[in-house]
């Protein structure tokens, strides 16, 4: 009969004291506006074969490339360093605010539930009075006579 594999909690001792992490957590990249700037001109100007090849040297994603072409297009990315050391924050929304803007959505679902529900009543009511006017005259005709 095979053993199981132990589970993670079994296979993962403690590290000693000493030691470091065998794996440390990766460090996440921080680009320049200078550079993103430049990558961006370099993407752009390159012809339509070469532009897979700048992204894998550099190892970025065509997103990256969007992203920071938006940037620049807003004026948001420059090259001066002054201006990117300290990035804008979002501002937070009260809870008053978040809570106004959920009961809007949902206000504007029902009022188009609502919109659907009175135009299918209206149908309903077309077909209801069609199919009585048939019924009557179907009442009032005469059926023909077989000798």
């Amino acid at each position: 009969m095979p053993v199981p594999p132990p589970s993670d909690n079994q296979s993962r001792s403690p590290a000693p004291a000493g030691e470091a992490d065998p794996a440390p957590r990766p460090t996440r990249r921080v680009f320049t506006p200078a550079y993103k700037l430049a990558t961006v001109a370099e993407y752009e100007n390159a012809p339509n074969g070469q532009k897979g090849a700048i992204l894998r040297r550099e190892g970025l994603y065509s997103s990256h490339i969007i992203e920071w072409t938006r940037a620049r297009d807003a004026g948001v990315l420059s090259g001066d360093p002054a201006e990117s050391a300290a990035p804008a924050k979002r501002t937070k929304k009260s809870a008053e605010l978040i809570e106004l803007e959920k009961l809007r959505r949902r206000n504007e679902k029902l009022e188009s539930d609502l919109a659907k529900t009175r135009l299918a009543l209206g149908i309903m009511g077309k077909a209801h009075a069609l199919l009585e006017q048939l019924s009557e005259s179907a009442d009032n005709e005469v059926p023909p006579r077989t000798s």
